[in-house]
Formats: C-alpha cells, structure tokens, sequence
C-alpha cells in the first residue's frame, strides 16, 4: 500500500478513533446497545495478556493511530514487557524524532528516540491536534481501554461495527453507520481494511484480528500491572483461606471443653 493510503487511513482514524469525537447526538433515549463478549486472554481471575497479539496491536497502532493518538503515559521502554529485546525497543524508538534541549545555548533542538522517552506524540499541541481535525481533538489512548465502558469488549465492537446503514436510516452529512456507537453515527470513518497492515510473524490481518490485537495492546497499555494484580489477589485468597481455616481450628481447640 501506497504511504499516501496509509496516511489517509490513518488520518481516517484520527478523526475519532474510540473516542467518537464529532459524532451524532447520542442514542435516542431507552435505546440499549449490547456489546458482545470477545474472547481475550486476559479475561478472568488467572488471564494474562498474549504477548504476539499485544505487539501486533501495537504495529496497528504505530501505523494507523499513531498519526493522529497520542499515547503520553507509555514509555518505548515499556515495550519490553510484551516480550520485545532490547535492541528491538531502541530500534523502534530510534524511528521518531523527539525534540529535546536547550542547549548551552538555549536552542531546542531534535534526535532520535530513546527507550526512555515517552512515545512521541502526533501533534506539537492541542491546538494543532484540533487545526488537523476539523476542531475534534483526538483522545489519548493511554488509558481509552479503562475510560470506555466495555473496555476492550467495546473496543473491539466498535472497529468491527461498521456497516451499511439499515433500510430507512438517513446519515447526515459526512457521518459512518456503526451499529455499536451510541446514536450509530460516527464522524470516523473505517480506519481498518483487511491486510492494511503486513503483521511482522505472518498473521493474516483481518478486520478481526487486527481490531482485536489492537484492543489487546490498549487494554494492556491501560492496565499493565494486571497480571501481578491478579497474581496477588489470588495469593491473598489463599492466604486468607488458610488463615481462616487456622482460626477455626484453634477456635474450636480453645473451646473445647465449654458445655
């Protein structure tokens, strides 16, 4: 695909990925939207986050949401923990100029990315990020998985819900039909198409796969001490099991002899 494609694609996601900046009016009132259960790997009291799917959402997000999504509250560095080498995480931050500075001189100046840097962001400002948009301005999606009702379930729903608008539905003017947006209006169009992105391990890219692996990565990228949370939640039920069990017992041992 052409670099023209990609950055219409990209600015296509930019104009309200998970957020729905510049959508219709809300869902007309006693209207309920289910949003089907996915199936992650992170799911329940003992998931965890897969590794392969969590990186290749993070190459969906690099080059489709990147261009517009900023993600300020991610390090390069913390790529390591979805299992990326060392030489891999500065090769990735080494491909995006960050400005840095001031000299002795007092000029700001650019050098390429280190892992200690934050991932650098699309727009110097918000002002900028709003001249680029038509006005929205585009979330962060450090945290989008925790700030979204649904999580990574709506996540997923939304960029595989988009369809033709049903019989006798009117969209205005500019706006998408998406059966899992509140008021099914969406100023965002499509942002993924089937094999968009070439995934580095051979995956074939979907529509699915590359909504779910994405929804992997923001999901982990909002939340990435869940799994030593739910390690320590379930040591604590054990813990806390055998202690009661351990008062019951001496419990019954003291009073054992009152009548």
């Amino acid at each position: 695909m052409s670099v023209i494609g990609k950055s219409i694609r990209a600015l296509a996601l930019g104009a309200g990925l998970l957020a729905g900046v510049g959508a219709a009016p809300a869902q007309a009132a006693g209207e309920a939207i289910h949003i089907p259960n996915t199936s992650f790997s992170f799911d329940g009291i003992f998931g965890t986050f897969d590794r392969a799917a969590a990186q290749r959402g993070f190459q969906v997000y690099k080059e489709v949401c990147a261009a517009c999504h900023a993600m300020k509250q991610v390090f390069y560095r913390n790529l390591r923990e979805l299992g990326l080498s060392d030489a891999e995480v500065r090769a990735i931050a080494a491909t995006v100029q960050v400005q840095d500075g001031p000299t002795d001189e007092d000029q700001m100046f650019e050098r390429p990315g280190r892992p200690a840097d934050r991932f650098r962001s699309p727009f110097p400002n918000e002002q900028a990020a709003r001249a680029a948009n038509n006005g929205a301005y585009p979330p962060d999606l450090s945290v989008i998985a925790k700030a979204r009702e649904g999580g990574a379930d709506y996540l997923f729903a939304l960029l595989t819900g988009y369809t033709d608008p049903p019989a006798g539905v009117t969209l205005m003017q500019g706006m998408n039909y998406n059966k899992y947006f509140p008021g099914h209006q969406i100023a965002m169009g499509n942002p993924l198409n089937a094999d968009s992105v070439t995934f580095h391990d051979g995956t074939k890219a979907t529509v699915e796969q590359m909504a779910h692996d994405v929804a992997t990565f923001l999901a982990w990228a909002a939340e990435p001490e869940m799994e030593q949370r739910k390690r320590m939640g379930v040591r604590m039920v054990l813990f806390l099991t055998i202690l009661g069990g351990l008062a019951y017992a001496v419990k019954r041992k003291i009073w054992a002899d009152v009548h």
